[in-house]
């Protein structure tokens, strides 16, 4: 077993990923308790990509403005739904890597917008949980539904290939 994929480990990872989870859920719920509109934002990300040394590149600035500023009201209600259930899933280990990946992915976007705060410390501690992969999730719900689910898949396909068996041996 590699060293990171260790109980001794997951410790570790597990006071990371509850810390990160943590930051999400505080992060998120104001917004959804006290109400967010994402149109400010959005419109200071689009004029940060002016000037001689723009934080935000042109391409990016321009999704914002042709894709999420027509689409405010989706994101309004995706962002802070968002950075809640990324906080859950962190802080259960329950869904770890697709909150994980969410969570990055959330933060690479707030980082192109031109918003530096925790987004980089966010992201660096997210990346180093997706590579310590099942070490991240040792003490979580996923250590124990991971394993269920994919003997469900597993099942489902055997009693399927099973069908098959027999409906093509009674054909011939």
């Amino acid at each position: 077993m590699r060293w990171w994929k260790t109980p001794q480990a997951a410790t570790v990872w597990t006071v990371i990923r509850v810390w990160l989870g943590i930051q999400w859920i505080e992060a998120g719920w104001h917004k959804v308790t006290d109400g967010f509109d994402t149109t400010g934002f959005l419109q200071g990300a689009i004029a940060k990509a002016t000037g001689d040394h723009p934080a935000v590149q042109g391409w990016y600035a321009g999704f914002l403005e042709n894709a999420a500023l027509p689409n405010a009201e989706l994101f309004n209600i995706l962002i802070p739904w968002g950075e809640v259930l990324v906080g859950l899933g962190l802080i259960l280990g329950a869904a770890t890597i697709p909150a994980l990946l969410a969570g990055a992915f959330m933060n690479l976007n707030f980082l192109m917008a031109g918003t530096v705060s925790t987004n980089p410390v966010l992201y660096t501690a997210a990346i180093i949980l997706l590579f310590a992969g099942g070490g991240a999730y040792y003490f979580g719900v996923d250590r124990f539904a991971i394993p269920f689910i994919k003997n469900a898949i597993n099942n489902r396909k055997t009693r399927n290939n099973d069908k098959i068996q027999r409906k093509h041996a009674v054909l011939h």
